[in-house]
């Protein structure tokens, strides 16, 4: 029974964060990333067993198939949704908790040739956007965003946004606030009507966390912008005060100018007076 709940799962969290599926049909026969989940699953099966070579065989089979290479050693926990998930590496020794979700190009990989744990431990309702690279032994926590074309070579903390070469954490609320209860109650009423008793405590909770994942990767913070723009803004400033100050150079200037003009005056008309005198 446990089995076909957790197929069911895997399909189910497709609907929830993908709204181009349509039908189950679609989603068993046409999603590359739940082909790579259930191979894997037989990979990993083999691979704990002991038969390294089988299960290396299958996680090729896998990658020939669908683009994405999962090591046979990598633990995944329920709820794992790869999008559009070409070019995907997962290492061996890579953890992924519960209701992650992966874009398509993502790595999680090791540096250097270390033994034992080298790949990092991914925790629950994280989204790690396209092409981005999570490179070793550290933990990415929970409800953490990482952004498109990130690499990531430190711990980044629970509810935490990294973007940047090499990431940087841009945003930490410590918890996030959000507004999804329509969704939220939404997807309670379409579980209810496929027959799922949503009154179960134990079920409610885990369509609740399946579906508390922020897929709003888009909307991340551009440090770099934002530095070029308090330049931009210093550079205003410094010509607004330079034009101030050529408006009041000029000013001057024209000031001096008409008083030596007065003062010539008074010179030419004190010189004609002198040689009136002069010739009297």
């Amino acid at each position: 029974m446990k089995f076909f709940s957790r197929l069911k799962k895997d399909i189910r969290v497709i609907f929830e964060r993908d709204p181009a599926a349509k039908s189950t049909l679609e989603v068993i026969l046409c999603y590359s990333g739940l082909h790579a989940i259930w191979l894997h699953r037989i990979s990993h099966a083999l691979f704990t067993r002991g038969w390294i070579v089988s299960a290396r065989l299958v996680s090729n089979f896998c990658r020939f198939l669908t683009g994405i290479e999962i090591h046979p050693g990598a633990t995944i926990g329920d709820g794992l949704f790869i999008d559009h998930g070409t070019g995907i590496v997962i290492g061996e020794t890579a953890e992924i908790g519960k209701n992650v979700t992966l874009y398509q190009g993502v790595t999680l990989g090791g540096t250097g040739k270390e033994k034992g744990k080298r790949h990092p431990t991914i925790g629950n309702n994280v989204v790690v956007a396209t092409g981005a690279k999570v490179l070793g032994s550290f933990k990415v926590g929970d409800h953490a965003k990482i952004g498109a074309g990130s690499v990531v070579l430190k711990e980044v903390p629970p509810y935490a946004t990294v973007v940047g070469i090499p990431g940087r954490v841009v945003v930490l609320h410590g918890k996030r606030i959000h507004n999804s209860d329509d969704y939220r109650e939404a997807w309670l009423s379409f579980c209810a009507g496929k027959g799922m008793d949503i009154n179960d405590p134990n079920v409610h909770a885990e369509i609740c966390d399946e579906i508390d994942v922020d897929l709003d990767h888009d909307l991340l913070p551009d440090p770099d912008r934002e530095v070029i723009e308090i330049a931009l803004r210093q550079i205003q400033r410094l010509e607004e005060r330079v034009n101030q100050l050529e408006n009041e150079l000029a000013a001057a200037r024209a000031e001096i100018s008409h008083e030596a003009i007065r003062t010539s005056s008074l010179e030419v008309a004190v010189a004609t007076e002198k040689r009136k005198k002069n010739k009297k």
